[in-house]
């Protein structure tokens, strides 16, 4: 009988500590994730800087007329820079589709590339893009220091930059949208503005 009460007490105890272990852990968690900040699009600083008018464009585009970019419009500009190789910027396209989709009203998607045309109308046709804008201008993206993709630009209608950053994911693309909604050039800016009040 003596066994017994040691083993069934010795359980009790590892139970115990395992719950304990449990609710430090869970306490942990929460103090990790207060210290992590959002992260939104990786801001680029070289090229217009955000609250800078952007230079004005007006370019060919694939999918027929001409696109003006960085002129006075009656919308919004998202200028989403791509490539027909870059798999982030295929797994991004219908996040795109469904942002020209649902903000039109206020918003155009423009998209824009750079290299041999023949491979963006292969990539036109096999990604179904034929909807969108679709520019190739390797001085556009010299303008806007594009140096790694996918980058996005978002002008406001006057032309000006109101939001810019290298987006890799949904959310990065989005906080574009949450800087232009608040007045901030990023989430981070914001963390930072909120952390010294």
């Amino acid at each position: 009988m003596t066994l017994l009460t040691f083993v069934v007490s010795l359980l009790g105890l590892m139970v115990l500590g395992l719950i304990i272990g449990f609710f430090v852990l869970v306490r942990q968690i929460g103090i990790l994730y207060e210290r992590i900040s959002p992260v939104g699009a990786m801001i680029n600083e070289s090229g217009p800087k955000t609250g800078e008018v952007s230079p004005a464009f007006n370019l060919p585009s694939l999918t027929g007329g001409q696109v003006q970019v960085g002129s006075p419009s009656s919308r919004h500009n998202l200028v989403f820079f791509l490539s027909p190789t870059c798999p982030i910027c295929k797994k991004l396209l219908p996040v795109l589709k469904s942002i020209d989709k649902n903000e039109s009203n206020w918003l155009s998607v423009i998209l824009a590339s750079d290299g041999d045309e023949k491979n963006h109308y292969d990539f036109i046709q096999n990604a179904q893009l034929g909807g969108f804008p679709y520019v190739i201008s390797e001085q556009l993206g010299v303008t806007y220091r594009v140096s790694r993709l996918p980058f996005a630009v978002l002008l406001d209608n006057e032309g000006i930059v109101r939001a810019k950053g290298l987006v890799n994911t949904r959310e990065q693309l989005e906080s574009l949208f949450n800087a232009l909604e608040t007045g901030y050039a990023s989430i981070q800016d914001l963390a930072n503005k909120e952390a010294q009040h």
